[in-house]
C-alpha cells in the first residue's frame, strides 16, 4: 500500500510556506484521547459551575426575600445612629411635649392609641415642631406655611377642634369610644425614642 507521506526530496525543494499544504493533516474524525477526555470533561464543570450560580442566586434570592420585610427590631438597630441624633437634638422639648401629652390625656378624660408607636411619633414631631418652629404644630397636617399656621393658632396642639369637640387628628388622645383607644395615659421617655425610630 502506497505511503502516505511525500517524498523527502519534494519537502527538500518546496518553499517553507508551502511545506504545511505538502505535510499531511492528522485525521479529525477521532480526537486523541486526551482532547476527548477534555471535552467530556468540560460540560461536567460548567455543569458544576451553573449549579454554582445557580445555588448562589437562589440562596440570594432567599436572602433578599427574608431580610426585606425585616423585622421592626432589625430596621431600629439600622436607622439608630440617625433617629438618636435627631431625639437629641430635641431631647429637652421631647421631655416636654412627653409630659403635656400625659397630663393633658389625664385631664381630659382621654387615652393613648393601643399601638403605642401611634403616641411615640405624633410625641415626636410635636417636639420636633416646638424646636424649629417655637410651637407645638399639630405634625399629621400638611401646610403651605407653618409660621402663618403656628401665628393662627388652630392647630397648635391642643388644637381647636379637640379642645371643643375631642377630636383629635393625630389620635394622640382619644376617647372611650373609639376603635382604637387603648387603656393608658402614661407612656415613658424609653417609649418615645424606641417606638418611633425609624418612623419619623
Amino acid at each position: 500500500r502506497a505511503s502516505s507521506s511525500p517524498p523527502p526530496l519534494l519537502l527538500e525543494r518546496a518553499p517553507s510556506f508551502a511545506r504545511r499544504s505538502i505535510l499531511p493533516r492528522p485525521s479529525t474524525t477521532q480526537p486523541p484521547a486526551r482532547t476527548m477526555q477534555s471535552t467530556l470533561a468540560r460540560p461536567a464543570s460548567l455543569a458544576r459551575s451553573s449549579a454554582t450560580l445557580s445555588s448562589s442566586a437562589t440562596h440570594r434570592g432567599v436572602g433578599l426575600a427574608v431580610t426585606s420585610p425585616a423585622p421592626r427590631l432589625a430596621r431600629r438597630g439600622a436607622n439608630r445612629g440617625v433617629v438618636k441624633v435627631r431625639a437629641e437634638a430635641s431631647e429637652k422639648n421631647l421631655e416636654v411635649m412627653r409630659k403635656f401629652s400625659e397630663q393633658y390625656a389625664k385631664g381630659s378624660g382621654t387615652y393613648f392609641c393601643m399601638d403605642k408607636s401611634v403616641t411615640a411619633v405624633v410625641i415626636q414631631g410635636l417636639a420636633e415642631h416646638k424646636d424649629t418652629l417655637g410651637s407645638p404644630l399639630c405634625p399629621c397636617r400638611h401646610y403651605d406655611d407653618k409660621e402663618a399656621e403656628v401665628k393662627s393658632g388652630f392647630w397648635n396642639c391642643p388644637c381647636v377642634p379637640m379642645r371643643e369637640r375631642k377630636e383629635c387628628h393625630c389620635m394622640l388622645f382619644l376617647t372611650e369610644d373609639n376603635d382604637f383607644v387603648g387603656d393608658e395615659q402614661t407612656i415613658t421617655i424609653d417609649e418615645v425614642v424606641e417606638l418611633s425610630e425609624g418612623m419619623m
